[in-house]
């Protein structure tokens, strides 16, 4: 069995995992610094349609059923997609997982007709800004400066082109390359 990528909803059981331990995440690293209401109210900013085409999608890639790593996009603009939810389940990481989920994004952004990608990542994830520059996002932030006073990192990247994309939203992709 592979591994493989699933477009679906944030509302999909399997995504249940996925955001608990990212808002997990994001309350041991940030508290309350963006809002009162932590991480919490920063999963609840969104309603579940907007990570849904024909403007935005929601991706897992899925182990043996369960979600090890996924994301989402959403419409920021006629012609730019705004990255979020970028995440790889704790006990998986460390192994690519990540940068094939931007990968796959990227491509799924191109068949829904985006041109950039624009995203934010905050000032205490220092392995989320390594991920970004290494797949060619330009930060938009000197990353030499007080990322603290910052906050808020922002990123785009121009949408790879790829002649051979097909002009529908795939619903699942196998990865031939990883094998469970």
């Amino acid at each position: 069995m592979r591994d493989y990528f699933v477009y679906t909803t944030t509302t999909d059981p399997r995504a249940s995992v996925m955001l608990a331990e990212l808002t997990q995440e994001y309350d041991a690293r940030y508290g309350n610094l963006f809002s009162p209401g932590g991480a919490a109210e920063e999963m609840r900013r969104y309603p579940p349609e907007t990570f849904a085409p024909p403007h935005g999608n929601f991706l897992l890639l899925l182990r043996q059923g369960q979600a090890i790593a996924g994301g989402a996009f959403k419409r920021l603009d006629e012609h730019t997609a705004e990255f979020k939810r970028i995440w790889t389940h704790s006990q998986f990481r460390r192994q690519g997982l990540a940068g094939l989920v931007l990968q796959e994004l990227e491509a799924q952004c191109q068949r829904q007709g985006y041109r950039q990608i624009y995203l934010t990542t905050g000032c205490r994830q220092p392995e989320a800004v390594g991920l970004y520059l290494r797949h060619g996002y330009q930060a938009q932030f000197d990353p030499e400066g007080d990322l603290e006073a910052l906050r808020t990192l922002p990123f785009t990247k121009a949408v790879p082109r790829q002649s051979s994309a097909p002009s529908h939203p795939a619903h699942w992709t196998e990865l031939a390359g990883i094998a469970v």
